[in-house]
């Protein structure tokens, strides 16, 4: 049997109330917010915006009192403050002076985590080799693009080596190449052993990326679960893509197999649930069709999702 791993992150009964002047009703940003965040996992806190994800993160970093519940990061309320040496955080939107280097930016923000001068220039050197910028590491902010300034903002966020790490929006505004290389820098912090709460909106990043998540809207959890949970629900299908695939088959196939048929240029998707794959690959192939891939498919989150925000707005 496996062994339970501790719970780093814990956020019980969360409410955080918002009153926007004298005589005007408050608003409830938070209502009832509850999960918690296993050591050594990714997990994804989504939702759309407005949700109420980076109120949460605020009252986690002690940016923000709650009107009530608990929250505690390694074992401390979060009012606390000695134990934030071991919490990195990168915000959404973070500032740099654009005129300092990559190396000056590091030293900065490890003089205010108060790492000890005898040991800032090698953890710099490799935080450096590790957010893969020795190359640029003498080069100006301004001159990065967005993906590098993000790959700069994980780095000061470990640059005091903390156990837990909050990212809020991490792949915001970034490019597919960006994306893929802040998504392979989150996925070497899980191989250090280290605990990532991520903010997103992005599901796909939820599915590539987290072990478990939650989902928000309208300040309530409104699911909550690992990413196979998810995905286990409902039947079991599988996308097949072809080429060469005749009208008649194609027919055939919907009727018969009750696939869904998605074009993709000479090439056709076909999706089918799991008890009719053997009976689609024979009809393809008795009907001269070239068989690409045949690849399980995972419900994705953004069924959920919706759902979700639908059951709010109603």
């Amino acid at each position: 049997m496996r062994e339970e791993r501790a719970q780093v992150v814990v956020v019980e009964g969360l409410e955080v109330e918002f009153r926007p002047g004298l005589g005007r009703r408050s608003k409830r940003i938070l209502d009832g917010v509850s999960f918690s965040v296993r050591e050594g996992e990714i997990f994804g806190f989504v939702g759309p915006n407005g949700a109420g994800k980076t109120t949460t993160l605020k009252v986690l970093m002690g940016l923000l009192r709650a009107s009530a519940g608990a929250a505690r990061i390694l074992g401390h309320d979060v009012g606390e403050t000695a134990f934030r040496r071991h919490v990195g955080f990168l915000p959404e939107n973070p500032y740099f002076h654009d005129y300092l280097s990559a190396r000056e930016t590091l030293d900065f923000y490890a003089r205010l985590s108060g790492v000890p001068v005898s040991e800032r220039p090698e953890r710099i050197e490799r935080l450096l080799d590790w957010v893969g910028l020795r190359h640029a590491a003498d080069a100006r902010l301004r001159t990065f693009s967005k993906g590098m300034q993000q790959r700069v903002g994980i780095a000061q966020a470990l640059v005091h080596e903390p156990k837990v790490i909050f990212l809020d929006e991490p792949m915001s505004g970034l490019d597919p190449l960006g994306r893929v290389e802040v998504r392979d820098l989150i996925l070497r912090l899980r191989a250090e052993g280290r605990t990532v709460l991520m903010n997103t909106h992005i599901l796909s990043d939820v599915e590539t990326l987290c072990d478990r998540v939650a989902i928000i809207a309208e300040g309530r959890i409104r699911y909550q679960g690992s990413v196979e949970d998810f995905s286990a629900a409902g039947e079991r299908a599988s996308d097949i893509l072809v080429a060469g695939l005749s009208v008649a088959c194609g027919a055939e196939l919907e009727e018969v197999c009750a696939a869904e048929l998605r074009g993709l240029g000479e090439r056709v998707e076909l999706r089918v649930a799991e008890k009719h794959v053997g009976d689609a690959l024979s009809r393809l192939l008795a009907a001269g069709a070239e068989v690409i891939s045949v690849t399980p498919h995972r419900a994705s989150l953004e069924s959920i999702f919706l759902s979700a925000v639908e059951q709010e707005v109603q």
